[in-house]
């Protein structure tokens, strides 16, 4: 393989504060993360149902579920965390020695009313304390599990080059999806990735389809003398026992059993 992230990659990234990548997932690898999350997300929903204690927090949506804590649902999840494919993006974009931030997925159908909610991301509202120049902190990836190369289901929609924006949006353009100046919906086949800096403004954007579908993945990276996320402390001592030691190195030695 080339070296990834190429010069022309990089570039953009470092532009736009963003990266698309088509085709990474095949189609079967796409079918079983499908099949698995759809699994997932009805077993938080039985837990809910029932009133025994959820791990974490599922979040109701208008028209799906949002889950989060993803790594021991099923092997498939763990396994990418440390997908050989995206690894040199992450270790080229962020740190040769990343740590694992967070995890969560979304499995939403058909239209929905919901408002924008246009953010950034990270501690202290997206690191607000390091502005005008927030840097690189956290790298957030999405993988597409459906098919979103057409836009109003809920697209990611980001502002190409906010991440290096002097200024926030003016709070009267957040209050609508294309009202944010240069605003654009991604349009991504399932198997694609898109990655994006903590300080890109984004949102999920408009849900105006009947046959639409927003079933994705979410996955972030941090550094590793950060400690921003309550995940990786979360899960139990023997998530972490059962870990190989190249997966132990995501995590920080406090909550590794032994270390």
């Amino acid at each position: 393989m080339a070296e990834r992230p190429t010069a022309s990659e990089r570039f953009f990234f470092d532009t736009n504060g963003y990266l698309l990548l088509e085709g990474l997932l095949d189609p079967d690898h796409v079918a079983r993360l499908r099949a698995a999350l759809e699994a997932a997300v009805e077993r938080r929903r039985e837990l809910a149902r029932t009133g025994r204690e959820v791990f974490r927090a599922n979040q109701n949506l208008e028209n799906g579920t949002r889950i989060f804590y993803l790594l021991a649902e099923d092997e498939l999840f763990l396994d990418m965390i440390d997908l050989p494919a995206v690894m040199p993006y992450v270790t080229g974009l962020l740190n040769e020695a990343p740590h694992f931030h967070a995890s969560d997925a979304f499995w939403e159908r058909g239209a929905s009313a919901h408002r924008p909610g246009w953010h950034i991301d990270g501690a202290d509202a997206g690191y607000r304390q390091l502005a005008p120049y927030i840097p690189l902190l956290q790298l957030k990836i999405a993988y597409f599990l459906s098919d979103m190369s057409v836009p109003d289901q809920g697209n990611l929609t980001v502002v190409p080059g906010s991440h290096r924006a002097q200024i926030p949006p003016d709070e009267r353009d957040l209050q609508g999806f294309e009202s944010v100046p240069g605003a654009v919906q991604l349009r991504c086949p399932p198997g694609s990735c898109a990655m994006f800096h903590n300080a890109l403004w984004h949102t999920r954007g408009p849900a105006r389809r009947a046959d639409g579908e927003r079933i994705l993945l979410y996955y972030a990276y941090e550094h590793p003398w950060m400690a921003a996320s309550l995940e990786p402390t979360s899960y139990p001592p023997s998530f972490y026992a059962a870990l190989s030691p190249e997966r132990r190195r995501f995590f920080h030695p406090v909550v590794l059993p032994g270390d």
